[in-house]
């Protein structure tokens, strides 16, 4: 029941103040200018710290513990591991990614959305994949980035205009002319 309690609390916390403020209240360490849209700390939210500048995607799960230990059985009772995690600053977590106990995320990294991150990753980091592996470097994917459509592209339009005004439409040249199309 208090669990129940607890879960009601959480998102009634993140509906009025946001994700961060939710996950503050569940006990996580959590820096400034963060955007939380997935409270899936697991059961010991107090073991998990993050950066500042971060963004956690939704659906993402960070696990602080590993219950295969319950399987062994000897005279000492079962086993038991639990284990920090830490997010460094100007990080980005990309969707449905789980995050596993004793992983230590460092600065400037991004998380490809769906991967397993089963070992710490170094700063400047671009990982990707189950288990996650290096794509690239941060510096490299910011590169990359620099030449997407900014935020003065779309200013003073609607919300679907603005987004319509820069959507890529590459792959749909690329679709006909793998079929000869144009």
């Amino acid at each position: 029941m208090k669990e129940i309690a607890k879960s009601i609390v959480s998102r009634l916390i993140n509906y009025r103040s946001g994700g961060a403020a939710a996950a503050r209240w569940m006990g996580v360490t959590v820096g400034e200018n963060c955007r939380i849209l997935s409270l899936l700390f697991g059961s010991e939210p107090w073991l998990v710290s993050v950066g500042s500048n971060v963004t956690i995607s939704s659906g993402v799960r960070i696990l602080t513990h590993d219950g295969v230990g319950w399987l062994y059985r000897d005279q000492e009772g079962r086993r038991f591991r639990y284990a920090r995690v830490e997010i460094g600053s100007d990080v980005f977590v990309g969707i449905g990614s789980i995050i596993m106990p004793g992983v230590k995320v460092g600065d400037r990294c991004v998380i490809g959305a769906g991967s397993v991150v089963t070992k710490s990753i170094p700063d400047g980091s671009v990982v990707a994949g189950n288990p996650a592996r290096l794509l690239m470097s941060y510096d490299s994917l910011m590169e990359k980035v620099s030449t997407w459509p900014s935020e003065a592209s779309i200013k003073g339009l609607s919300y679907e205009d603005g987004i319509n005004s820069i959507v890529d439409r590459s792959f749909v040249s690329a679709l006909l002319r793998s079929n000869n199309l144009v």
